[in-house]
């Protein structure tokens, strides 16, 4: 059964979604009135440029993972001294999430063009490391105005990348369908983006169908409260530095597992056709080349313990006791890659 008592609070954003739409992206700075932006791209630096022409006042092509602050700071100066009335972000989510700090800095607005699954360009959260540690937040501010999805800028990733990534957005939905202000629409989208992300994950990539699904699971990530997974997620890449997607894909079947031993949650989960989704998670992860642990992303047994007591020192809404030994538990598990 669906939640019996919600709130829906849906922001305004523009999402024009297909293949080609790259093409409309000066059209789209036209809707938005930006005449002076800063672009932040990476592999399509060179295209974006030509599309956008002189509206280009300065550029920003080395994002780096998990929005370092200084590199923030180095941005916000870069605004200021050009005069850059907006932001256009093409890329992953370091390219988003650069976007978003300094439209929280400064109030622009962001035109977002993702070229992974990351989801970040729906949201309203932002985040930023400064010493080994990430802050994150919420404000609308920081949400892109205009999101343009085009299939023909994804299909050009590896396939270990896609599909590290893809299991990124699976992770929003999974902890969407938990998540205590879950609401009868982000219920409808959380099972649509499992199901479209995983099909098509165990086929052949089609970047058409994962983006979509990406794009679902960016929509729940906006609207609810992650839990657990996304918790440790963020420690473990602003304290070690650690592949976003590939982090997500290790720990996502180790927290499912403890979290589907609710009966409430396993329920939600049979309804939506994911009661079996850790398994289903490992299986097309490595499949596909994924890492399976997280002594295979670089990160040493030692730093188990500290991982946990930052997690525990706030720890997350979750439908499980957030508690030593469970955190320990999924820690060991992720970083040996036994799965219980």
């Amino acid at each position: 059964m669906g939640p019996v008592s919600f709130v829906h609070d849906q922001r305004p954003v523009r999402v024009v979604f297909g293949a080609g739409r790259i093409g409309a992206l000066a059209d789209e700075c036209d809707h938005l009135e930006l005449t002076r932006v800063l672009l932040i791209a990476t592999r399509y630096s060179t295209a974006a440029q030509t599309l956008l022409g002189d509206r280009v006042v300065a550029t920003v092509t080395d994002p780096r993972a998990h929005v370092p602050v200084d590199q923030v700071h180095e941005t916000l100066d870069l605004v200021g001294r050009s005069g850059a009335d907006g932001v256009v972000a093409v890329g992953g989510g370091s390219s988003v999430g650069l976007a978003k700090a300094v439209a929280l800095g400064t109030g622009v607005p962001i035109l977002a063009v993702p070229t992974t699954y990351s989801g970040s360009e729906m949201t309203r959260v932002w985040g930023r490391t400064e010493g080994g540690r990430k802050q994150t937040g919420r404000d609308l501010r920081v949400a892109p105005r205009t999101v343009i999805y085009d299939p023909d800028l994804v299909a050009g990733l590896p396939t270990v990348t896609a599909a590290a990534s893809a299991i990124n957005a699976v992770a929003h939905a999974a902890e969407a369908l938990y998540a205590p202000d879950r609401t009868a629409l982000s219920d409808l989208a959380a099972a649509e983006a499992i199901r479209v992300v995983t099909a098509t994950l165990a086929r052949a990539l089609d970047p058409t169908a994962l983006l979509r699904g990406a794009y679902l699971a960016g929509v729940v990530l906006d609207q609810t409260t992650m839990g657990l997974h996304h918790k440790l997620c963020h420690v473990l890449g602003g304290a070690f530095d650690l592949p976003h997607a590939s982090t997500h894909s290790v720990v996502l079947p180790h927290v499912l597992a403890y979290n589907l031993g609710d009966p409430a949650v396993a329920e939600r989960f049979a309804a939506a056709g994911a009661h079996d989704l850790p398994a289903v998670v490992r299986r097309l992860g490595s499949g596909h080349g994924v890492p399976t642990s997280l002594r295979e992303l670089g990160l040493s047994a030692s730093s188990l313990d500290e991982v946990m007591n930052t997690v525990l020192a706030v720890p997350p809404v979750n439908p499980r006791p957030v508690r030593a030994d469970a955190v320990r538990g999924v820690l060991w598990g992720a970083f040996s890659g036994v799965h219980v």
